[in-house]
């Protein structure tokens, strides 16, 4: 009980001390104007596709040119540049995608190339990401899964911290261009084994778990 006091404690004499240095200091800078997250590139989970995105590696194979053929990272403006093509934008588009797109362009050197493209390291485009914030074990950026949920998540970051108002949490979601939130209910589904509190996440959420002061 004594470690637990001395805990709320600090965190108190931090919180008190926040204040007075707002109180007492101006910021006299602009504000940096917010902006809606992109759009993700999947709104139904039954539809999901792998989406390319800078950091993954991408190994392309053209079918009876070896000399053509060779592994790339995708750059982090997104784009790769392989022998004969320079500058391919890729960034968002499934491997399938990719490989049409580098068959357009070598077919100029290339009769009726034929192009495979395997990805690796998972990374994708940020707006296809899962975000968790706050007061999570471990708060990270997530490469979305197919049928991902709030349980997958929760187990990836490592829970939630002892401080965490894990039903006071929300997800904050792209829906037709607009931020739209959502409650969630994260301790009565690890720490109750509520099932029902198991929501499916889309590409794109931001999983936001607040400090209980209680």
């Amino acid at each position: 009980m004594n470690g637990i006091c001395k805990q709320w404690s600090t965190r108190i004499a931090a919180v008190g001390l926040a204040l007075v240095m707002a109180g007492c200091s101006s910021n006299s800078y602009p504000p940096l104007e917010s902006s809606i997250a992109k759009q993700p590139l999947t709104t139904d989970p039954d539809q999901y596709d792998y989406r390319v995105g800078p950091g993954d590696s991408l190994n392309i194979f053209v079918w009876r040119n070896p000399e053509v053929s060779q592994g790339v990272t995708v750059r982090p403006d997104g784009k790769i540049t392989t022998p004969l093509v320079e500058d391919i934008p890729v960034s968002g588009l499934t491997s399938t995608e990719i490989a049409r797109k580098i068959e357009e362009q070598l077919s100029v050197y290339i009769k009726e190339p034929i192009v495979t493209v395997l990805v690796g390291g998972f990374v994708g485009p940020y707006s296809e990401q899962v975000r968790i914030i706050g007061e999570a074990s471990e708060p990270q950026a997530l490469a979305y899964r197919e049928d991902m949920t709030l349980l997958d998540v929760m187990i990836s970051v490592g829970g939630l911290t002892e401080f965490a108002d894990g039903n006071g949490a929300s997800v904050v979601r792209i829906v037709d261009g607009e931020q739209k939130q959502y409650g969630i209910r994260i301790k009565d589904l690890i720490q109750g084994g509520d099932i029902s509190a198991n929501v499916n996440l889309l590409p794109g959420d931001i999983v936001i778990i607040p400090e209980s002061w209680f």
